[in-house]
């Protein structure tokens, strides 16, 4: 009997948890699971084109949409760019056509978003830099509008908003191809955007009217990618882009 009560001391001890560990989250098992390490690329999107845009080390590619250096440091492998110094943070070269997926993580009350073809990083007299470039937005909210996270910024509702909650990581995938721009969150598809339609400033093509003073059927093809500070916390890991042609 001793030596049965022996036995499941020990086996109670083996599975405790260590001093400093709490218990797996959903998200470390799913990372453990995968075998996926942060801000790294797999032998499989190497070969596959795809190229690490942020190495969760150095900011040296990123810069602020003013030409200066971010002043946020890194914060656990991520880019922070509230506080930044600028309107957003944006990776020092100009792409085209590419998918771009990245993962992100916000605060409580976070207004944001990710810039795509931001051309040029001088804001025009009486505007900002957000209107040289297209928005997806990035909001803690659970409604699904034109400025809801997954939303082109007040062009294009998304089908649903997809985000998780506050303090959750996001997993999000942009593909811009040509006059075509495409969101996908978390595995789903919630935002198409065809530029070509959107032939006259102010007005979306069905009539309805919307802030920017942009025919964006003009819309340079190439620009900048960036991450907005619009005044709160949140992060991003795992930068990646695959060039299309």
């Amino acid at each position: 009997m001793k030596r049965i009560l022996l036995l499941c001391a020990v086996l109670v001890l083996a599975c405790a948890p260590r001093g400093g560990e709490g218990p797996p989250t959903a998200e470390n098992a799913a990372t453990a699971a995968a075998g996926q390490k942060d801000n790294a690329l797999t032998p499989e999107e190497e070969e596959a084109g795809w190229i690490l845009l942020f190495d969760g080390e150095s900011l040296d590619e990123w810069m602020n949409d003013t030409g200066d250096p971010s002043r946020r440091p890194i914060e656990e492998g991520s880019i922070n760019p509230h506080n930044s110094g600028g309107y957003m943070v944006v990776h020092k070269k100009m792409w085209e056509n590419y998918i771009l997926a990245l993962d992100f993580k916000i605060s409580p009350g976070c207004n944001s978003g990710i810039f795509v073809k931001t051309f040029s990083l001088e804001a025009r007299p009486d505007s900002s830099v957000a209107f040289n470039g297209i928005e997806v937005a990035i909001d803690d909210t659970t409604t699904a509008g034109y400025h809801d996270t997954g939303a082109i910024y007040d062009l294009v509702k998304p089908t649903r908003n997809a985000m998780k909650a506050a303090g959750e990581w996001n997993h999000a995938e942009i593909t811009v191809n040509r006059n075509i721009i495409s969101v996908n969150l978390n595995g789903e598809d919630v935002t198409r955007i065809d530029l070509a339609e959107f032939t006259e400033p102010h007005q979306r093509p069905d009539g309805t009217r919307h802030k920017f003073d942009v025919a964006y059927k003009d819309h340079p093809p190439k620009g900048y990618i960036g991450l907005q500070d619009h005044g709160a916390d949140l992060w991003f890991k795992n930068i990646k882009l695959k060039p299309l042609y």
